[in-house]
């Protein structure tokens, strides 16, 4: 059981037509008030394409790195015609800390979210090789043993980071039943989280967190709904209502200095 949770924040959603550094920067830079420890982030270019281009990825963080203790996380993944060295550019950026790590295909809605064992091995050795820290993300059981058998050919920093991805067309459904058999796969001392894409609600968050997760992914990435009817313009509402919850819960939002110690992430040198 964590009494602390790590909130991660995915601040921009996977059809959003805008996405300009300075003004993403801002956005991400006002959630940090309110608990953000982790941000996660596509290479995305300004009209929010997903690019093998690292420019404007690099110049986003670049604030984020000057001005907070943000643990900055690169995804590696999203459904996309690039090759795995292409979805895996984001690695060579300074500044990096952490990276997704796609274990296994899965249908996502009407597409195929393609993951196959050698791309993953190939994204999880650039990983390593960086001294990059692996969020594990996990959309079916099976991935789960495809987690524990790649960590028998590559040696992982310990302890490991799984994240239950719940709530995709065509995967897991985003219901207690399945966060708790996912949640009884967990491999002995690894840590895990849950992000609930198309969330209307926050009772699968709230039940995550009871049953000790020790990190939360929020933001317009997987939903941009406070609640079943109302929308919210930016992400620090998601972000607030979440450490609020995580409070009532008599649990610590962990800052990002206590995230790197959870996490096994050095302080980031300035």
């Amino acid at each position: 059981m964590s009494d602390n949770v790590i909130i991660s924040l995915a601040p921009v959603a996977a059809d959003c037509p805008r996405v300009i550094p300075a003004e993403l920067a801002e956005e991400i830079l006002g959630c940090t008030d309110y608990g953000a420890a982790i941000v996660h982030l596509h290479v995305r270019d300004q009209q929010g394409r997903l690019t093998p281009d690292t420019r404007d990825f690099a110049a986003t963080i670049a604030p984020l790195i000057a001005q907070s203790g943000l643990i900055i996380q690169a995804s590696t993944g999203g459904v996309s015609a690039m090759s795995i060295a292409q979805r895996c550019a984001p690695l060579e950026c300074a500044g990096v800390e952490m990276a997704s790590l796609n274990v296994g295909s899965v249908n996502l809605g009407d597409q195929v979210y393609f993951n196959p064992t050698p791309d993953v091995e190939y994204c999880a050795r650039n990983i390593v090789e960086r001294n990059i820290i692996p969020e594990f993300e996990v959309f079916e059981i099976g991935m789960i043993n495809n987690i524990v058998a790649l960590q028998q050919k590559i040696k992982f920093k310990t302890p490991m980071l799984l994240n239950i991805v719940l709530g995709h067309r065509g995967t897991t459904p985003a219901s207690i039943e399945a966060l708790i058999a996912m949640r009884s796969m967990i491999p002995p001392g690894a840590l895990w989280g849950i992000t609930h894409f198309g969330r209307g609600n926050f009772d699968i968050i709230a039940a995550a967190v009871a049953l000790g997760a020790s990190e939360v992914r929020i933001g317009f990435e997987d939903s941009d709904y406070i609640n079943a009817s109302e929308k919210v313009a930016h992400n620090f509402r998601l972000v607030e209502k979440l450490a609020n919850i995580i409070y009532g819960m008599d649990k610590n939002v962990a800052s990002p200095a206590l995230a790197r110690q959870m996490l096994n992430i050095p302080q980031r040198q300035r």
